[in-house]
């Protein structure tokens, strides 16, 4: 059996997918076009293993709320005026997938692959001898902290979904929500508690998942940009790369939101937004905060690590563009300021942001799956805010194709030529 794998991509997706492939036995070359993991999206993200997020980006409601947020230069969602044929399709599709009947599809899979991820993680931080080793991973739940009466009561009706989905959820109110965070003031009207989301630190699991790989015989390419595809028929049989051609059996297309521009190459639509995002992380934060939330009316991500503390948010489509808008970044800390009342503005003044683009689809599900067009390619990308969450069972599931073994969990509404 060939058994080169070529991966093109080093986010957590990449990486999971090499792991996964040198469990199996493959010899795995890894490329990609930044420096090195730390680089891209899965580095400075929130850290959230998140099973309550069964609920896709395209679902009903979303459309007639960005367009409210649009007006807003501090608002958590814009979308950066363009004439732009593919912004335009995308559009288009992202407004037909927003529907009860195929939300309620995707919902049962989304549960299915982030339980499956977090046993993963589980199994990782477990797994001293071929693990990423120490990650900081904490499976100590997640609040959804709401600070209006409306926001409260739209976030305990999702909490009956999602434990008749078999997603525990608890409803709390304002003082019970305060309980789980001592000495911390919170300005909230009150909260549901998921107890089997976890967290954990980013930067951390990717060097860990690097360093195991390379252990384990992977050789990485960075600073390496695909420039085309050698072909034998209908199969690839090399990759051409700004570094020289690279010759491999089968290739797994892991490229976060330069995937499209990949795809194209090789003759495949991917319909995608990069969906740029941002964080700040506060190195000696004035307050200790033990569990992660999301401010559920700002949507923004709080997560401890460690010492440190992220918050991160906002959903910005303006092209594969890594500028950062402040006003964006002034959006996302006056939020945090407003539900934790303990900080202030000025403790972020002197921080960085960090911008990341993430890879969405127009119907909120990652693609993934083997390409019919090329039947040794595997397409494992497009999970937007979810690649943290579902990077481990990604991984686990492209092996699988990899080996020519049936995937562990139905991923037919997950197939990458879905739109052709």
């Amino acid at each position: 059996m060939a058994r080169r794998v070529l991966v093109l991509g080093a986010g957590i997706i990449g990486l999971s997918s090499a792991w996964h492939a040198l469990r199996r036995g493959f010899q795995v070359t890894v490329v990609d076009r930044g420096d090195s993991p730390r680089d891209g999206c899965s580095f400075g993200n929130a850290g959230m293993v998140v099973p309550s997020h069964f609920i896709p980006l395209a679902a009903p409601g979303v459309v007639w709320q960005g367009l409210k947020w649009m007006w807003n230069p501090e608002s958590p969602f814009y979308i950066r005026p363009r004439l732009s044929p593919s912004l335009l399709a995308w559009g288009w599709r992202f407004w037909r997938a927003s529907s009860p009947r195929r939300v309620e599809a995707a919902a049962p899979l989304l549960r299915d692959l982030n339980f499956a991820s977090r046993d993963l993680y589980e199994q990782w931080a477990a797994d001293a001898d071929s693990g990423p080793g120490d990650f900081g991973l904490e499976r100590n739940g997640l609040l959804m902290l709401c600070r209006t009466g409306a926001g409260f009561e739209e976030e305990a009706r999702f909490a009956e979904r999602a434990n008749g989905l078999g997603v525990p959820a608890r409803v709390l109110d304002a003082g019970a929500a305060r309980t789980m965070e001592p000495g911390l003031e919170l300005d909230i009207e009150g909260a549901v508690f998921f107890p089997k989301d976890a967290h954990l630190d980013p930067n951390r699991l990717m060097a860990g998942l690097e360093s195991r790989c390379r252990a384990m015989g992977a050789e990485f390419h960075f600073r390496t940009e695909v420039t085309g595809f050698g072909r034998d028929g209908v199969r690839l049989g090399s990759v051409f790369t700004s570094g020289g051609e690279l010759e491999a059996d089968q290739v797994v297309l892991a490229a976060g939101s330069w995937s499209p521009l990949v795809a194209r190459n090789l003759g495949l639509g991917l319909p995608m937004q990069a969906g740029k995002g941002y964080s700040l992380t506060l190195e000696k934060p004035r307050k200790r905060l033990s569990l992660c939330s999301i401010l559920t009316e700002a949507r923004v991500a709080v997560t401890p690590m460690g010492g440190r503390l992220r918050v991160g948010g906002t959903m910005e489509l303006s092209g594969l563009n890594e500028s950062v808008a402040q006003s964006r970044v002034r959006g996302i800390v006056r939020s945090f300021c407003g539900y934790y009342p303990d900080f202030t503005e000025s403790d972020f003044s002197s921080i960085e942001p960090w911008r990341g683009l993430r890879p969405c689809t127009p119907d909120g599900l990652p693609y993934l799956g083997r390409s019919r067009k090329v039947p040794n390619l595997v397409v494992a990308t497009g999970h937007a805010m979810m690649g943290l969450s579902l990077g481990p069972v990604t991984g686990k599931i492209a092996g699988e194709l990899l080996d020519n073994a049936p995937p562990s969990i139905d991923i037919r509404l997950l197939d990458p030529q879905r739109y052709g």
